[in-house]
C-alpha cells in the first residue's frame, strides 16, 4: 500500500540507505583517485613512479554502468525492487571486505586487486541505482513524490560532499604524505573498516524499507534491454533536438568526468597540497553545483532554459580557463585560496548547462518513451564518463612529455567546451521544470 506521508519508518530508511550508499561509493572512489596521483613531494624525492592512473579507475568504474544499465533495469522490473536494494546493501559489505584485502595486497599485486574492487564497486551501484529510484512511485503517492526526490537529491549530494571530502583526512590520518603509491596503499587497509561500518549500516537501514509489488514478473529479458531500444534509435533519428541535446549531455559529462581527475592532479602534483585539501576542493565542486542546481530551478521559471544554459556553458569555459592559468616563475595563478571560489563558480556554472538539457530530455520525448529516455540518457552519459578517463590518461601521457603544468587539463576542457557553448541551441519549446534526480550520477564521477 502507497503511503500519503513521508516520516514513515520505510522512507526515512530508504533516505538513509541511499546516503550511506553514495557516501561509500565517494569515499572509496576517492581514496583510490588520491592514490592514483603521484605527490609533489613524492615527485621531488624521486619517489613517483609511472603515470597519474586516475584515468585507469575511472574508466573501471563507469564500464559496469555501459554495459550492466540495461540488465539491471530489466532486474528492477523484473523482481521485487526492494529485494534489489537489501540485496546490493548486502554485496557492498562484500565488496568494501574485499576491498580492505585488495589494500593489503597492495605489495604483491599492486594495484590490480583495487582495480577489480573499484569495479566490482560499480557493478554493484549499477544495480542499486534502477531500484533506488524505481521503488519511490511505488512506495509513496503521487501528490509526495516531488518532495521525496528533492530530498533524495539533497541527501545525495550531502553524501557526495561528505565523502568526498572525508576521503583526504582519512588518508592523512593512516598514511605519511610522503610514502609512495604502493606502501600507502597498504596502510589503507585499516582504513577499509569505516568503509565495511558503512555498508552495514546501510544494509541495516535497507531492512526498514517496506515491501513494494513487483512491476512486471511477466517481463521477458529482450537484447534491446542491453543496448538502445529500437524505439528510442527511432525517436533519435526523427527528433533532432532531441538527439544534439543527448549529445551535448555527452559532452558535459566528458568535462565532468576530466574535472574530478584534474582537480586532484591539481592539488597533489601542481601546488603541493595535502590529499585532505585536495579532497575538499574536489568537493566543493558539489557544493557549487547543489547552489547553482538550486538558482537554475528558480531561473528556469523567471527566464528562459536556453538563457540559463548558456550562461552555465561561458561559466564554465569561463573558470576552466582561469583554473588553467599558470604564470611562468611565479606558479599557478589562483593558487589554492583562489580556486576555492573558482571550483564552486565552476560546479555552480555545471549545473545552469546541465539542468534545462536534463529536463529537456525528460520532458520532451512521448509519456511511452520518457523511462526509456532516461536509461538511454544515463548509458550515455556513463559512456561519456568513460571516455573522460581514456581521455585524461592521454593527456598525462601528453604533460608529463611536455613538462607542462597540471592545470593544463583544464585549458583542453575549455577547448572542449567553446564549441558547445558557440554552437549549440537549446530548443526550448518544451520548457518545464524538473520533477526528480533522475540522470544524477551517485559519484562526484
Amino acid at each position: 500500500m502507497k503511503s500519503d506521508s513521508l516520516a514513515t519508518r520505510s522512507f526515512v530508511g530508504f533516505l538513509v540507505t541511499q546516503f550511506f550508499g553514495a557516501f561509500n561509493d565517494n569515499l572509496f572512489k576517492q581514496l583510490l583517485l588520491l592514490l592514483a596521483v603521484p605527490s609533489a613531494a613524492a615527485i621531488a624525492a624521486g619517489q613517483a613512479k609511472g603515470p597519474d592512473l586516475q584515468g585507469i579507475a575511472t574508466v573501471v568504474f563507469g564500464l559496469p554502468f555501459v554495459f550492466a544499465g540495461g540488465l539491471a533495469g530489466f532486474w528492477a522490473d523484473k523482481f521485487n525492487k526492494r529485494t534489489i536494494i537489501v540485496g546490493s546493501k548486502m554485496a557492498e559489505i562484500v565488496v568494501m571486505a574485499l576491498g580492505m584485502i585488495a589494500f593489503w595486497a597492495v605489495p604483491y599485486v599492486g594495484f590490480y586487486g583495487l582495480w577489480a574492487v573499484l569495479f566490482l564497486m560499480g557493478l554493484q551501484s549499477t544495480f542499486f541505482g534502477p531500484g533506488k529510484y524505481g521503488i519511490l512511485p511505488e512506495m509513496l503517492e503521487k501528490r509526495q513524490l516531488p518532495r521525496a526526490n528533492g530530498l533524495v537529491l539533497m541527501t545525495t549530494f550531502v553524501a557526495i560532499i561528505i565523502g568526498t571530502a572525508a576521503a583526504g583526512p582519512l588518508k592523512d590520518a593512516l598514511v605519511d604524505p610522503d610514502i609512495p603509491g604502493v606502501r600507502a596503499a597498504q596502510k589503507l587497509w585499516i582504513g577499509s573498516f569505516v568503509c565495511i561500518g558503512i555498508a552495514i549500516l546501510g544494509t541495516i537501514s535497507s531492512l526498514f524499507i517496506a515491501r513494494v509489488p513487483v512491476a512486471d514478473p511477466d517481463l521477458k529479458l529482450k537484447a534491446e534491454y542491453l543496448t538502445v531500444p529500437k524505439p528510442m534509435r527511432r525517436l533519435l533519428v526523427e527528433d533532432k533536438p532531441l538527439l544534439w541535446a543527448l549529445l551535448a549531455s555527452c559532452v558535459f559529462w566528458l568535462i565532468a568526468g576530466l574535472t574530478i581527475q584534474a582537480v586532484n592532479s591539481l592539488g597533489k602534483t601542481q601546488l603541493g597540497l595535502s590529499d585532505t585539501n585536495t579532497s575538499l576542493m574536489v568537493s566543493l565542486i558539489s557544493v557549487g553545483i547543489a547552489i547553482g542546481g538550486v538558482v537554475a530551478g528558480w531561473l528556469t521559471r523567471k527566464t528562459s532554459a536556453r538563457t540559463v544554459l548558456h550562461i552555465g556553458c561561458w561559466g564554465v569555459v569561463l573558470f576552466c580557463v582561469l583554473l588553467a592559468i599558470t604564470v611562468p616563475g611565479r606558479g599557478h595563478l589562483l593558487g589554492f585560496p583562489g580556486s576555492i571560489p573558482a571550483l564552486m563558480l565552476l560546479g555552480a556554472s555545471a549545473a545552469f548547462f546541465a539542468i534545462p538539457i536534463q529536463v529537456f530530455l525528460q520532458s520532451r520525448p512521448p509519456d511511452e518513451l520518457k523511462g526509456r529516455m532516461i536509461a538511454v540518457m544515463n548509458q550515455a552519459n556513463f559512456i561519456a564518463i568513460v571516455g573522460s578517463g581514456i581521455l585524461y590518461q592521454i593527456m598525462d601521457l601528453v604533460i608529463s612529455q611536455a613538462a607542462w603544468p597540471r592545470s593544463s587539463v583544464f585549458a583542453a576542457m575549455a577547448v572542449l567546451f567553446v564549441p558547445v557553448a558557440i554552437v549549440y541551441r537549446l530548443d526550448d519549446s518544451d520548457d518545464a521544470v524538473p520533477s526528480g534526480p533522475d540522470g544524477i550520477p551517485e559519484t562526484a564521477v
